[in-house]
C-alpha cells in the first residue's frame, strides 16, 4: 500500500505503508533511544582521552573524540561540549559524531550549536543527530563518507522517507525551533532539505507553516521534502494549501503533491486529481493522482476506482481497491470479488482484501491478520489493518487475534493498537505487556503509551491532527 503507512513498522515511525495507508507512517515509525545507559571507560583512560582534546595536535583531538563516542563516556560531554568550537573541522566532525552515540539529552545543546557550523557538513551531520536522538538512528563514522557524493545524485531521484517518532515521544522544543530556522535559513539548501526531513520525522506540528512556504520553493528537492514531510505530520489546515502545486511545471512536485493532498485530506483537490488521473500522459502522474483520490476515498470517485480495478497497472488497482474501502460504499463489494478472482499480484490481492474487509465482508480477516506473522507481507498487512482498526465498530473483531499463539502476530497487533485502537484497547495491551515473551511484552508497552499519547492529544479516527 503506501508508504505513510508504513509508519509505525520501524523501529528507528503511524504516520500513515509497501503500499498501505499513511499513517504513519508505519510507514515507519520511530523509537528514541534517548537516556540509555552508556558504557563508561576505566577512569584513568576517558580522562587520557579528555585531556587528549586540548592537544595541540588536530590528529589527537580528533582520535580522541572518536575514542570518546566509541565509549559513550558521558562524564566526557561536558569536554565536548566544548569542543563543537575547536579550529579543526575533522575535530568538530568527530565531537558530532561523538555526542550523537552518547544518546543523551546533555548532548542536545551542544548538537544545536553545531547546526550552525560554518562546514556545511557537520551542520547536517548535527541535525541528523538531533534527529538521531529521537529515532535511535544515530550518524556513524563509516555513514558520512557518502553525504556529499550522493546529494548530487539524490537530486531528481527523490525517495520519500517514511520514518516518523511514535505517538507519546516529547521532543524538545528547541530542537524543533532549530530545525526550523535551519528550514528558512538561505545559507545551505542542503541544511534546509535536511530540516525539513527531520521535521517530518519529529511531527512538527509548530513548523507548518514555514513546510507550507518551503514546498512552494523554487528548489525541487526542498519542495519535496517539505511536501513529505506535511504528509508526516497529518495537519489537515495544510491540505487547501497545496493543491496548487497539482499544477506545478515540475513533474515530480505534481506527484509528490498528489499523494500528500489525499493524505491530507484537501477534499477540493479531487476535480484536479481526476483531471490528472483521466488525462495525463505521463504514467506515473497517473499512478500517483489515483492515490491521492484513494486517500480521500470521496463516493463521488467510487466509479472511478471501480473502473480502475481493471487497469493494466498494478499500482492503480491497488489504489483502487483502497479507494474504495475508503469511501465505505458495500455496493462495490460484487467488483471488488469479481477482481480477486482474476487478481495475480500479491500487493494488489492484499489491497482487495483490505477493502472487502473494510466493506463488511469478514472473510479476510484472518488471513490479513495471519499475515502479520509472515516475513515477506507483515509490513504490508500491518498498515490495512490500523485503518480498519479506525472504523467504528471494528476493533471487537480484531481483540480476539491478540490470544494469537504466534508471537510476531501479538507483537504487531500491539503496534495496530497504538495507532488504530481506543479506550476499550487499553485493557488488551496492559494484558500483553505481562506476556511470556519479552518482546511482547515490550511493544504492549510501548503501545499503550503511545495510545494514551495519542488520545489525550485528541487525534481523530482518521490520524488526521484537525486545526
Amino acid at each position: 500500500m503506501r508508504r505513510f503507512l508504513k509508519l509505525a513498522l520501524m523501529s528507528v515511525v503511524l504516520l500513515i505503508f509497501p503500499r498501505p495507508f499513511p499513517l504513519i507512517a508505519q510507514t515507519s515509525s520511530a523509537s528514541p533511544a534517548p537516556n540509555s545507559q552508556a558504557a563508561t571507560p576505566a577512569a584513568g583512560e576517558g580522562n587520557v582521552m579528555i585531556e587528549e582534546l586540548k592537544s595541540p595536535d588536530a590528529k589527537t583531538r580528533a582520535k580522541a573524540a572518536r575514542e570518546l563516542g566509541k565509549a559513550q563516556d558521558v562524564s566526557a560531554l561536558p569536554a565536548l561540549a566544548e569542543a563543537v568550537s575547536d579550529p579543526d573541522d575533522k575535530v568538530r566532525r568527530e565531537v558530532v559524531l561523538a555526542l550523537a552515540q552518547m544518546h543523551q539529552s546533555a548532548a542536545l545543546d551542544a548538537l544545536i550549536k553545531a547546526t550552525q557550523d560554518n562546514n556545511e557538513e557537520i551542520s547536517i551531520l548535527a541535525e541528523q543527530s538531533l534527529v538521531g536522538y529521537y529515532t535511535g538512528s544515530v550518524p556513524t563514522p563509516g555513514f558520512t563518507g557518502f553525504l556529499k557524493k550522493n546529494w548530487q545524485r539524490a537530486k531528481g531521484h527523490f525517495n520519500p522517507d517514511t520514518t516518523r517518532i511514535d505517538p507519546g515521544v516529547h521532543v524538545d522544543p528547541q530542537v524543533i525551533s532549530t530545525l526550523d530556522a535551519t528550514l528558512k535559513s538561505t545559507r545551505s539548501i542542503r541544511a534546509s532539505c535536511e530540516a525539513a526531513k527531520g521535521l517530518g520525522i519529529l511531527v512538527a506540528r509548530a513548523a507548518v507553516s514555514d513546510l507550507l512556504a518551503a514546498a512552494h520553493s523554487s528548489d525541487e528537492t526542498l519542495s519535496l521534502e517539505s511536501l513529505n514531510a506535511l504528509a508526516k505530520i497529518r495537519d489537515s489546515s495544510a491540505g487547501p494549501q497545496l493543491v496548487d502545486l497539482l499544477d506545478s511545471p515540475n513533474k515530480e512536485i505534481k506527484q509528490q503533491a498528489c499523494v500528500t493532498v489525499g493524505i491530507l485530506r484537501a477534499g477540493q483537490a479531487a476535480p484536479k486529481l481526476q483531471g490528472i488521473y483521466e488525462n495525463d500522459t505521463d504514467p506515473k502522474s497517473k499512478e500517483k493522482a489515483m492515490e491521492g483520490l484513494a486517500y480521500l476515498g470521496d463516493k463521488a470517485s467510487v466509479p472511478v476506482f471501480t473502473k480502475a480495478l481493471g487497469s493494466i497497472d498494478k499500482e492503480i488497482r491497488t489504489s483502487a481497491a483502497e479507494g474504495l474501502a475508503r469511501a465505505g460504499d458495500a455496493s462495490a463489494l460484487p467488483d471488488l470479488e469479481k477482481a480477486y478472482a482474476v487478481e495475480k499480484d500479491a500487493g494488489s490481492r492484499l489491497a482487495l482484501e483490505f477493502a472487502m474487509t473494510a466493506l463488511g465482508k469478514p472473510d479476510y480477516l484472518n488471513d490479513l491478520v495471519n499475515r502479520l506473522s509472515s516475513r515477506a507481507k507483515w509490513d504490508a498487512a500491518q498498515p490495512y489493518l490500523i485503518e480498519l482498526a479506525r472504523i467504528p465498530g471494528f476493533l471487537p473483531k480484531l481483540y480476539p487475534y491478540f490470544q494469537s499463539s504466534n508471537a510476531d502476530v501479538r507483537k504487531r497487533l500491539c503496534t495496530v493498537l497504538m495507532y488504530g485502537g481506543d479506550q476499550t484497547s487499553l485493557d488488551q495491551l496492559d494484558r500483553l505487556s505481562h506476556d511470556p515473551n519479552s518482546d511482547v511484552a515490550a511493544q504492549a508497552l510501548q503501545a499503550k503509551s503511545g495510545l494514551r499519547s495519542r488520545l489525550e492529544a485528541g487525534e481523530t479516527a482518521s490520524g488526521i491532527k484537525q486545526p
